[in-house]
């Protein structure tokens, strides 16, 4: 079953997670300088992508509670009241409660804009990704199981597309374990990482769910991603609505 990525910071310690990327490196480039944390008060930590200096790109099962949610640049760093949430309006909880797909996307304005340290990220080009082809995600998500290591550190692996990828899902898994065993992905803190088409360096979709090995609930097995291919257009003019348009 999938497993909800969202990190609850302060029960880190008794969480069953399994290492995020595991040995991958820290994110750099394309895949390092849009990134941004989201937290609430009650410490849970999700991860986003600059879309624009004020606006992010998240996971909509990261946002549905009305909290004061903030983004951070990093651990200690810039932080930012989110000022507006738009939650795609085919998302529906219940569905992504029961492992089914879903519109899990959102988009958050910010009260302020970010810093130049954060370089917001461009939409990938508008298609269906094939089985086989490599697309690299990044986040802020755990390292280590049982622990908070490596919690609000950005770290990135290139994973493979697997399966019948469509519209609605696409199903990463690391090239070296197969999904046979404990391998790179996403884990605890990361949904509504990016994910991203490495030739372009656009964002092609949004990091929603994982499984352990043989689709056992966990991490280090199946990286669940929603494809942004449906939800283009909404998320254009969503922006414009917020004031923040997209650079072309």
């Amino acid at each position: 079953m999938p497993r909800v990525l969202s990190a609850l910071i302060g029960l880190m310690l008794c969480a069953p997670a399994w290492a995020l990327t595991g040995n991958a490196p820290p994110a750099s480039g394309f895949a390092a300088r849009p990134l941004v944390m989201i937290v609430d008060p009650r410490g849970d930590l999700c991860t986003g992508t600059a879309l624009a200096r004020d606006l992010v790109l998240t996971a909509a099962h990261c946002v549905t509670g009305k909290l004061a949610y903030q983004v951070k640049t990093f651990q200690g760093g810039q932080t930012i009241s989110v000022h507006g949430v738009a939650l795609h309006p085919g998302f529906n909880l219940a569905s992504y409660a029961a492992s089914r797909a879903t519109a899990d996307i959102a988009l958050l304005k910010l009260s302020a804009p970010l810093n130049d340290l954060i370089m917001p990220a461009k939409l990938a080009p508008d298609r269906r990704v094939a089985a086989g082809e490599t697309l690299t995600i990044a986040g802020f998500g755990v390292t280590a199981a049982g622990t908070a290591r490596g919690l609000g550190l950005p770290r990135m692996a290139t994973l493979t597309v697997t399966g019948k990828p469509g519209g609605l899902q696409i199903r990463l898994l690391d090239p070296a374990t197969r999904n046979l065993r404990i391998g790179l992905g996403a884990c605890t803190g990361d949904s509504g990482a990016p994910a991203f088409e490495p030739a372009s360096g656009g964002v092609i979709g949004v990091v929603s769910w994982s499984t352990a090995p043989a689709d056992e609930e966990g991490c280090g097995g199946l990286t669940g991603v929603t494809p942004l291919l449906l939800y283009r257009a909404w998320i254009v003019d969503t922006a414009r609505k917020f004031n923040s348009p997209l650079a072309p």
